[in-house]
C-alpha cells in the first residue's frame, strides 16, 4: 500500500474553484501533485504557492479536449516521480441556456469538456495503471446529473455521461484499481454563470452567492476517498450544500 504522503496526484482542471483547493488541500496532506490547466499563469502561481509552504508540484499545460495534453500530463507524473497513484479529472464547463436560444457552441463546449475530458484522462492513464498494478481514477459529475433542472439539461446530460462512464469503469476495473465519482452542489466556483445564456448565468450566480459551499469542501471529500486503504473504494461522494433542495 502507497502511504498517503507519499501519493502521487495529477489533477486536470487544477487552475481554480475545485481543483485549485484539491491540490492545496492534498499538498497540505504531504502529497505530490502534477497540476494541469489551461491558464498556465494560474497554475505557476499555484506550484508557488505549494512549494512555498513546503510541498512538491509541478505545471503542465492542459486543455482536456486533446488527448496529447492528457497524457503528457500523466507522462509528467511519471517521468518527474515514477509513477502516478491517482488521476482527478475535474475541468469542467457549465455554459447553461434554454434549447430555444440553439446555443450550439455551447453544447459543444460541454460534450468536449465535461465528457471528451474525462474519457481522455481514462485512455491515458489506465495502462499505466494496469501496468502498474494499481491507481485510482476520481471524476468530477455534479448534482445535476441526480436531478435535471429546466435550461441545464445538455449540462447535466454531459455530468449524467459521467457518472455512466465512471460506473462502467468501475464495473471492469478489476481488484487493483479504484473509482470514484465526486458529485457537487452548487459550489463557490467562478465556473458558474460563466459562458451561456447572461440571463440563465445570472440566476445561477445569484444562487451561488445565497447558499453555495466553498471548493474546500469538494476537496476533502476528495482526500477521504484518496487516503483509504488500497482495499477499499469509495464508489460514490455527493456533496450539497445544507440549503440546496
Amino acid at each position: 500500500m502507497t502511504g498517503l504522503t507519499e501519493k502521487i496526484v495529477a489533477i486536470a482542471g487544477a487552475s481554480s474553484g475545485i481543483g485549485e483547493a484539491t491540490a492545496l488541500h492534498l499538498a497540505e496532506r504531504g502529497m505530490r501533485l502534477v497540476l494541469g490547466a489551461r491558464r498556465v499563469d494560474r497554475l505557476d502561481a499555484l506550484v508557488e504557492q505549494i512549494v512555498a509552504a513546503g510541498g512538491e508540484a509541478v505545471a503542465v499545460e492542459v486543455d482536456v479536449r486533446n488527448r496529447a495534453d492528457v497524457a503528457r500530463l500523466v507522462e509528467t507524473a511519471q517521468t518527474r516521480f515514477g509513477r502516478l497513484d491517482v488521476l482527478f479529472s475535474n475541468a469542467g464547463s457549465m455554459a447553461v441556456s434554454g434549447f430555444d436560444e440553439l446555443r450550439v457552441d455551447d453544447w459543444e463546449q460541454m460534450v468536449e469538456v465535461n465528457i471528451k475530458g474525462v474519457l481522455n484522462g481514462i485512455a491515458a492513464a489506465l495502462p499505466v495503471f494496469r501496468a502498474q498494478g494499481g491507481g485510482h481514477f476520481v471524476h468530477t459529475a455534479s448534482t445535476a446529473a441526480y436531478k435535471v433542472v429546466a435550461t441545464q439539461a445538455v449540462y447535466a446530460a454531459t455530468k449524467t455521461a459521467v457518472k455512466v462512464l465512471t460506473e462502467g469503469l468501475r464495473q471492469e476495473a478489476g481488484p487493483n484499481l479504484r473509482v470514484t465519482l465526486i458529485s457537487p452542489g452548487f459550489t463557490n466556483t467562478e465556473g458558474i454563470g460563466k459562458g451561456g445564456s447572461p440571463e440563465v448565468g445570472a440566476a445561477l450566480l445569484a444562487q451561488r452567492d445565497a447558499i453555495a459551499m466553498p471548493p474546500s469542501a469538494i476537496a476533502r471529500a476528495v482526500a477521504f476517498a484518496i487516503e483509504q486503504p488500497d482495499e477499499v473504494d469509495v464508489g460514490e461522494i455527493v456533496v450539497r450544500p445544507t440549503a440546496q433542495g
